[in-house]
């Protein structure tokens, strides 16, 4: 869905996103801001906020790849590494989509961001499951 957003209306969700956290954040800090230090600031963290949303869904990703897979007769390594690729395929499928959307590109760093994140994601499930399976 988010991938499908052409670029008018994506920036308007990292915006409002900076908006309703930075944005609040510094006008309660700095009484008398103005409109033109917030259009700084949206400038400032927008591909901070942009990256993050990223790293953040395909690190979700990445936790449900490796549930599942827990599902069926294989080895951790086995799941770690499945994983890791299915969301790596799904973000390069992710990003060719977003060639055809008005306003959107592919990009590379984007599929490495997202790769990370779901492997984050995937660490992070076999960490807490082997803690768990530990006591």
């Amino acid at each position: 869905m988010l991938s499908n957003q052409q670029a008018d209306e994506s920036s308007k969700l990292s915006d409002g996103v900076i908006e309703k956290t930075i944005g609040n954040i510094y006008k309660t800090t700095h009484k008398n801001t103005t409109d033109n230090e917030l259009k700084i600031i949206k400038e400032k963290y927008t591909h901070i906020v942009r990256k993050t949303a990223h790293f953040t869904i395909y690190l979700i990703l990445g936790l449900l790849v490796s549930a599942l897979l827990k599902q069926y007769n294989l080895t951790t390594k086995q799941i770690i590494i499945y994983s890791i690729l299915t969301c790596m395929m799904y973000s390069i499928s992710d990003e060719i989509h977003q060639i055809f959307v008005n306003g959107r590109s592919g990009e590379i760093k984007d599929v490495l961001i997202d790769t990370c994140g779901s492997t984050v994601g995937i660490l992070l499930i076999e960490k807490i499951i082997k803690h768990k399976d530990m006591k």
